[in-house]
């Protein structure tokens, strides 16, 4: 095989997409598992919707990811130049064409052909007029060879391809003097040396008419390799309004980034039966030809339980790290890093799936105040529970070495003096009293986090709370 390189080439029109970004890693996997370069080209000729904001957002998308291109970015836009080189080179060689054809003019000749049964295609009106550059407003059209081969061999999908006359002379270049987007990705691709085009399944209906510009510049295409969409629960299609389809979104839910690149290589690529996949075992594996044809479902439960296997294997100080900045925003406020923390820290990892859970749950340590959450308030801190909070607040104060071992010890004698009572009896109350809710770590090692002084100060101000009025 040559030398490899691959592009990856969004609009910058919004926000990162889940597909979009999908194809970013298909497209940096293989470059990197054969050695090559990955390309980055903003296709920003869209000039309404195109926006530095967007476009930033795809730099920080791709960061986060960890997808590192070699060359790049390159703009689109800024190749504008270049597209008209080529489009009069052709016109100039007789492999296209002006067209003086309105917009109205095209739309009635098409229902006219529709209604009286057949299919439609341009009727090459314009096609042997040999029109100058003074005839008027025009575009420009491909002359497409009636006999044209227009097949290829997709590296996912295999033999493909369209009959040249099912395709007819298409616009490679509107009225405003601007390239459309074939005649553009074409030459891009051309100039930048692509090798294998990776992208989604949507654009295979457009390879054929691009095979024919290759052929009217006569060079050779590139590799296509078209990956299959992502689809939603019952293989809807993702919406915008009803599925998280951007990467920001879940960068924001706290999902890691180690967890949504094992994600999403296998929406739509498998090695065997394996599931995890770290970078380096995705460069070591990933090809073409373990490419689904199939569209790959976004299964959010998968993802949420690869995101807690990375969440238990990360070594504490990065999640701490990882964590910081979504406890600050759970309290609204600055937080700093304490052994509690880092103890509570190792506690959650079996019960959190993100990060954003993980913080909900840290919130009692790091808050100045405890908020009782009302139904768990009205079952566990009742005027009955109030001697067992005394005595246990009687009993841990007197304790010297904060431990789990000791508040266990106190714990115990409590019970056995309430006629052995069942330690859920005594653990829920507290558990309430200095978390504010009914699901924490274990009581024991929640205590322990907490520290000695806000663990009697919290069961203090619940003992006030069960004897009020």
């Amino acid at each position: 095989m040559s030398a490899v390189r691959t592009r990856f080439a969004p609009s910058p029109t919004g926000f990162l997409h889940l597909g979009s970004a999908r194809t970013a890693l298909f497209n940096w996997a293989f470059a990197r598992h054969h050695g090559g370069r990955l390309i980055l080209r903003i296709e920003d000729t869209d000039r309404l919707r195109s926006t530095q904001e967007s476009e930033n957002a795809i730099y920080d998308g791709l960061e986060w990811l960890g997808v590192d291109w070699d060359e790049g970015p390159f703009r689109q836009s800024e190749c504008g130049d270049r597209h008209r080189e080529v489009i009069d080179s052709l016109i100039a060689r007789g492999r296209a064409y002006r067209c003086r054809c309105t917009q109205a003019e095209l739309e009635e000749r098409k229902r006219n052909t529709i209604a009286a049964g057949r299919k439609w295609t341009y009727d090459g009106r314009c096609r042997d007029e040999d029109l100058g550059p003074g005839c008027g407003p025009h575009t420009v059209r491909l002359r497409m060879p009636e006999d044209a081969d227009l097949s290829f061999h997709d590296a996912v999908f295999g033999e493909s391809g369209q009959e040249a006359s099912e395709i007819g002379d298409m616009i490679i270049r509107r009225s405003d003097g601007d390239a459309l987007f074939n005649l553009a990705v074409v030459v891009d691709d051309l100039d930048m040396g692509i090798t294998h085009v990776i992208r989604g399944a949507d654009h295979h209906p457009n390879t054929p008419f691009q095979i024919a510009i290759y052929q009217a510049l006569g060079a050779t295409p590139p590799v296509f390799a078209h990956v299959p969409l992502i689809v939603g629960a019952g293989g809807k299609k993702l919406s915008k309004r009803r599925d998280p389809v951007s990467i920001q979104n879940f960068r924001s839910e706290g999902f890691l980034p180690e967890a949504t690149c094992n994600w999403l290589i296998r929406l739509g690529w498998s090695h065997g039966d394996q599931e995890i996949f770290s970078r380096q075992e995705i460069r070591r594996l990933f090809d073409l030809d373990a490419v689904h044809r199939s569209s790959a479902q976004a299964d959010t439960a998968k993802y949420a339980w690869l995101n807690q296997h990375y969440l238990k294997a990360m070594p504490r100080e990065e999640l701490l790290h990882a964590l910081l900045p979504f406890l600050e925003r759970e309290v609204d406020g600055k937080v700093e890093l304490s052994p509690g923390l880092e103890r509570l820290v190792d506690l959650l990892r079996e019960r959190s799936k993100t990060l954003v859970e993980m913080a909900q749950q840290a919130r009692f340590l790091v808050s100045e105040g405890i908020h009782y959450d009302p139904k768990a308030a009205k079952k566990y801190l009742k005027p009955e529970t109030r001697p067992v909070l005394v005595d246990l607040h009687a009993g841990l104060t007197h304790v010297e070495e904060w431990s789990e071992a000791a508040i266990e010890t106190v714990f115990e004698r409590v019970r056995t003096a309430h006629d052995d009572l069942g330690m859920g009896k005594i653990a829920q109350p507290v558990r309430v009293a200095v978390t504010g809710g009914a699901v924490s770590p274990g009581i024991f090692e929640t205590l322990a986090a907490l520290g000695k002084e806000r663990t009697l100060q919290r069961i203090a101000a619940a003992i006030v709370f069960t004897g009020a009025d």
